[in-house]
């Protein structure tokens, strides 16, 4: 787990790269990238984090985030049986034909409101998640066009709820993004022992409150919370890997062990014994 820049290589030949059932449920993965996502998660309830918008979904839940705006993975922590379906859209995507087409123009504007973040209702879900589903088996022109067909639907329903108030900023330019990578090295580096808030902060060449600050601001999580889940998803290996608990709550740096079952309860719903028999 690593709060980042998510590099993603689109498929051969194609503007877009189609994820089907990507299995990331165990992982807290807060990140960003320059594409373009629709996301539809189907039978499943889990936590919406989108920029600074955090609310719940129920049952399912479909997307439209804007380039570069920092979100979390749907499906962190679901435990039920769920299918979920993220498509990438390169950031250039019918960038002069928007201007020239005026045909595109009701999709143009839906680019434009993923700035916001968007929300759709049933109606959406309804007419757009199972074709969401059935995407990956198109050739790539049929594919093509039938993105085209499901963006129409999109912008033409009225049933969806912008996540903020103003389109989110991107926070990361070249030097926030060099800042950041030498942050999270470093807690991979250090995560097994106490790492001081200060010495983080002597390496962002910032007071210890100038980092708390920008931390959150870049974030969205405290360091202390952000270390916190990086740590359990380490214990998550670990376990999966029929380490025991007290062996793996030492070697992922907590200092005791009821601190460890707390936190790790806190993070996943459930106790480390509990998670390490469900893998077995």
């Amino acid at each position: 787990m690593k709060t980042q820049l998510e590099e993603i290589q689109p498929d051969n030949d194609s503007s877009f790269h189609i994820m089907v059932n990507p299995r990331l449920n165990d992982f807290f993965f807060w990140h960003f990238h320059p594409e373009f996502e629709l996301v539809f998660i189907d039978g499943a309830s889990g936590t919406r984090h989108v920029g600074e918008h955090i609310s719940r979904y129920e049952d399912s839940d479909l997307v439209f985030i804007g380039s570069n705006i920092p979100h979390l993975n749907f499906d962190y922590g679901v435990k039920t049986d769920y299918e979920k379906t993220v498509l990438h859209i390169h950031p250039k995507f019918l960038k002069e034909a928007f201007y020239n087409t005026p045909e595109l123009s009701s999709i143009h504007q839906l680019f434009e409101k993923s700035r916001y973040g968007i929300a759709f209702g049933s109606e959406a879900k309804k007419l757009v998640g199972e074709r969401m589903k059935k995407l990956h088996l198109l050739p790539k022109f049929e594919q093509f066009l039938e993105i085209l067909q499901l963006f129409q639907i999109l912008a033409n329903v009225s049933d969806t709820e912008l996540l903020h108030n103003q389109p989110v900023e991107n926070q990361h330019n070249r030097k926030e993004e060099e800042r950041l990578k030498s942050i999270y090295q470093f807690i991979d580096d250090n995560f097994q022992r106490k790492i001081e808030i200060e010495e983080v902060a002597e390496l962002s060449r910032l007071s210890k409150p100038a980092f708390c600050r920008y931390f959150k601001k870049m974030t969205r999580l405290t360091f202390t919370e952000f270390l916190g889940h990086y740590r359990i998803n380490q214990a998550k290996k670990m376990l999966r890997l029929d380490k025991n608990v007290t062996e793996t709550c030492f070697e992922c740096g907590f200092e005791s062990l009821s601190y460890f079952n707390r936190t790790f309860k806190k993070v996943t719903g459930e106790n480390p014994m509990s998670f390490k028999k469900r893998y077995q």
